[in-house]
Parts: C-alpha cells; structure tokens; sequence
C-alpha cells in the first residue's frame, strides 16, 4: 500500500482527488488542510485531517493541490521533512517552470494537468457530457518529468491516471511545454478571449437584446465555430465571417500579440502567478 500525503485535500482539485483515492485500497491517504474552511470542508466530507510534519515524514508519494501563490512556501516547508526517494507530484507547471520547488536531489518532481473533457466528446451518455471537470468523463492528461528517473515516471504516471480516471491519453510533455500550455495559451488567450465573449454578450443584452436569445445566439456559434476552426467537422466559416474576423483583428488585437508565447512572456506570466501579481502584457 502506497503512502500518499495530499495537501490542500479539500480545494477545487483537491477534493476531486480525495474522493477518488479515499476508498482505493492500494492507498493509504493522509489528507492535509489549513485554515478552518478547509479543515471544516475536509470532515463535512468524511476524512479526517492529519498533521502535515506527520504526513510528509510518512509518504512515499505527495500531491500538492494548493494554489500556485502558495506552492512554493508549502513546498519549502514539506520537501526538507521528505524522505529519501519520495515522489513530488504538483498539478500545475508554474511552482516548476518558475523555479519555486526547492531543490533536494535525493527526490523526485513530476508535473500533470488535466486536459478535461474535450469539447469533441460527443458519444456519451448525458451524465458524462454535463461532466466539465472529469470523474466521468474521459479526459487527456499531460505530464511532465522535472526531475527523477525514469522509473519515477512511470510510477507518478500511474498514480495521476488514478487520480484522474477514466483517462484516455496521457501526453508526455516538457514542463516547458505544459507551461505554453498553461498559462499561455490555455488563460492567457483563450480564457481571455472567452471573457471578452462574455462582456460583449453582456454588452448585446444592455442595448435589448433578449438574455436568453443572446445566450442561444453565441453558445450555438461557439459550438459551430469551434467545430469549424478544430477540424472537428468538414465545413468553412462564411466568407462574410471570414471578412468581419479579418476587419476585427486591427481593433481587438495587437499585431504583436504573439509575443505572449515566447519564453521570455511565459516567463512572466508564471511569476505572475506564483507571486499573487498582476502583470500588464
């Protein structure tokens, strides 16, 4: 049975892996909260906190589901009370692309991200395509050796196709590469895109259009669009479309905003996160 120390057990990913590895018998699981919300979230869902020392003297393996802004300092506490062998599992790119976990050679690092459930799964029963976060959906993982051998991927690869199940892909991945993934493209464009779209539905609903005719309007175009856009179907967008997209660009885009996927830019935006600051682009 494999000792496994999860902290922040009772955060939004956290939680999801709590519930999943909590009756897995090949897992002894010390769950790791702070602050009474979370200790108070954790009992309401039927696990008992343990003593952080305890739990990461303990383990063979630790998952740190805390927030970015916080991983580095948690990491500094826990990594020096590791021992030797122990495998460090943090479920984002940032606390390693940005140079926050602490060094100890004697350990092993590894980097996973769910993909979640694409957009492009369609063949599924109902409760599965209202599945946003995975658990029950398939979902694609990405994963990232920052330091170890190869034995240790092999082993934390395993354990995050646990932690994540069902699991149809697992993509091996730099954790230079994750990072362009995230956050570069996946918040830095695409969230932020996304969120443009939203204020101009809000913005189509002020001047009296319908909230629920707005609402159908864009959701049957983003489903469309996508589809179009990811080759997910065979068709073209109009050449009206195509002319108000080109027409668009000068105006919501700076010809250079590229540059927010060079290394120098990712950079950035990762010690944004792992620092709690915002940063202009």
């Amino acid at each position: 049975m494999l000792e496994l120390a999860l902290f922040g057990a009772a955060g939004k990913m956290g939680a999801r892996i709590a519930s999943v590895l909590g009756n897995n018998p090949d897992y002894a699981l010390r769950c790791v909260e702070s602050g009474a919300v979370g200790l108070s979230r954790l009992r309401a869902a039927g696990f008992t906190p343990c003593d952080a020392q305890e739990a990461a003297t303990a383990a063979d393996v630790v998952v740190l589901a805390v927030p970015d802004v916080a991983i580095g300092s948690v990491a500094h506490q826990l990594v020096p009370l590791l021992k030797s062998g122990t495998l460090v599992i943090t479920l984002d790119p940032a606390a390693a692309y940005g140079g926050a976990l602490p060094a100890r050679h004697d350990i092993a690092y590894l980097v996973t991200h769910p993909c979640h459930p694409s957009l492009a799964n369609k063949d599924l029963p109902p409760d599965a395509l209202r599945d946003y976060f995975g658990g029950i959906a398939p979902q694609a993982l990405v994963c990232a050796l920052y330091q170890g051998s190869e034995d240790d991927y092999v082993r934390g690869e395993a354990i995050c196709r646990t932690m994540f199940a069902p699991v149809s892909v697992v993509h091996r991945i730099t954790v230079e590469q994750m990072a362009l993934l995230e956050p570069a493209m996946a918040d830095t464009v695409a969230l932020t895109c996304l969120t443009v779209v939203r204020e101009a539905v809000d913005g189509v609903i002020a001047q009296g259009v319908p909230e629920a005719a707005a609402m159908d309007f864009i959701l049957g175009h983003l489903n469309v669009s996508i589809a179009i856009l990811f080759g997910l179907i065979d068709a073209q967008v109009s050449d009206g479309a195509r002319l108000a997209v080109e027409r668009a660009r000068k105006s919501l885009f700076r010809p250079d905003w590229r540059e927010v996927l060079t290394p120098q830019r990712v950079r950035e935006q990762v010690s944004s996160i792992i620092h709690g600051e915002v940063q202009a682009e």
